[in-house]
């Protein structure tokens, strides 16, 4: 195709398919959410609880006390001993923003191309047409645990992150500048408001169905190629990221 007009139709086209097919998705996941009390999807779901939450904790630890740390030294470098301007930045950076953004990024990493790689692999293999031929349906005993697992370990290791990066940040502020870590805890709780906690939760929760729903569409498209397992988790990945991004620029602007 040529035509620079015709490409960009092309390509305008695809995505619009693209967000009309997710928002379908993301439409029957919600209304199969009560098959999650079956013990098939709750042993699915557990165990995608235990692959996405439990074995992240060690990245989002490193990552929580890194960006704890960078951040704390980066603002003392600018304003000096200023320690309630320091605690306010980690509310507005950590709490605000780089809380649930970089658990998406660690969660989209690990576990959306390994749920998009799983989903590919059961079409190639015609197991999940084999699911179908015993009348059961993908969407709840598939999709269901594995949006219900990325919401809620989404939610846990973003408030774990947090934890980790502002206790760091105040550990290296006192130390730094010679203040009661106690005092500086009082101070982190009188300025923190409501809007930041409902902020960092809800989107917490968006990036988790985001993530989600994007990387159980992608595995749920392959046909019957075995090549076509790696480009769905690629793709999965990238628009998981792109979506994450969006949504994170679109609440910020409502929000704030």
């Amino acid at each position: 195709m040529k035509n620079p007009l015709l490409r960009l139709q092309n390509s305008i086209g695809i995505q619009g398919l693209f967000v009309r097919d997710s928002l379908l998705l993301l439409g029957r996941v919600f209304f199969s959410l009560p098959v999650i009390v079956k013990w098939p999807v709750r042993k699915t779901l557990l165990k995608q609880l235990y692959f996405t939450g439990i074995q992240s904790v060690g990245a989002i630890s490193v990552m929580g006390f890194i960006a704890g740390m960078i951040m704390v030294m980066e603002v003392s470098n600018l304003v000096g001993r200023n320690e309630l301007l320091t605690l306010q930045v980690l509310i507005w950076t950590v709490v605000r923003e780089l809380g649930p953004l970089l658990t998406a990024i660690v969660i989209i990493g690990r576990s959306s191309s390994a749920i998009a790689s799983e989903l590919a692999a059961m079409q190639v293999n015609a197991e999940i047409k084999n699911l179908q031929r015993m009348g059961i349906s993908p969407i709840p005993y598939l999709v269901v645990p594995r949006t219900v697992a990325m919401i809620i370990t989404s939610t846990a290791l973003t408030f774990y992150f947090q934890i980790v990066a502002i206790g760091t940040g105040m550990v290296v502020t006192a130390w730094n500048i010679d203040v009661s870590l106690l005092g500086e805890v009082d101070a982190f709780f009188d300025m923190l408001s409501f809007r930041e906690i409902f902020a960092a939760i809800l989107k917490s929760i968006c990036f988790g169905v985001l993530v989600s729903v994007v990387s159980c569409y992608y595995g749920l498209k392959v046909k019957r190629a075995m090549t076509e397992i790696p480009v769905a988790a690629s793709q999965a990945v990238i628009r998981s990221l792109l979506a994450v991004f969006a949504c994170d620029g679109i609440l910020t602007v409502l929000l704030f």
